[in-house]
């Protein structure tokens, strides 16, 4: 890494060259970072330093809750939903601090794999 670039502006370079939605929350769900692709797609909706659910319904923030749960007993990475309408599908990720408990959580999402190609990911026109 150049000596001019601080690990936090390569980290966010990282995060914006991903093309699929990453949005990173505290755990009193108030957005903290959101990449390229969420900006591009929400940033009318969705504030850093708004809350998550002005874009999820009463269900989601159940939902969450009960994945943030699930998180602080230990589990990582965890599948949420196929979005028919995106044609993702969507994970909860505990981001973890050193001490390893809990200290947010991000939405990762993906397309669906073409399983003819399993190297290539499919980008869908106008998503």
């Amino acid at each position: 890494m150049p000596e001019n670039q601080d690990v936090s502006s390569v980290l966010k370079a990282i995060l914006d060259a991903y093309p699929y939605e990453v949005v990173y929350c505290d755990k009193t769900h108030t957005v903290r970072y959101m990449n390229k692709t969420v900006l591009s797609r929400y940033g009318s909706v969705v504030h850093v330093g708004g809350s998550l659910f002005s874009c999820h319904n009463g269900g989601s923030r159940e939902k969450i809750e009960r994945f943030l749960e699930r998180a602080d007993a230990g589990e990582g990475e965890m599948f949420e939903v196929l979005n028919n309408a995106t044609h993702e599908r969507e994970f909860f990720v505990p981001v973890r601090d050193a001490s390893g408990a809990v200290i947010g959580y991000f939405e990762r999402h993906e397309n669906h794999w073409d399983l003819d190609a399993p190297d290539k990911p499919v980008y869908i026109p106008g998503i």
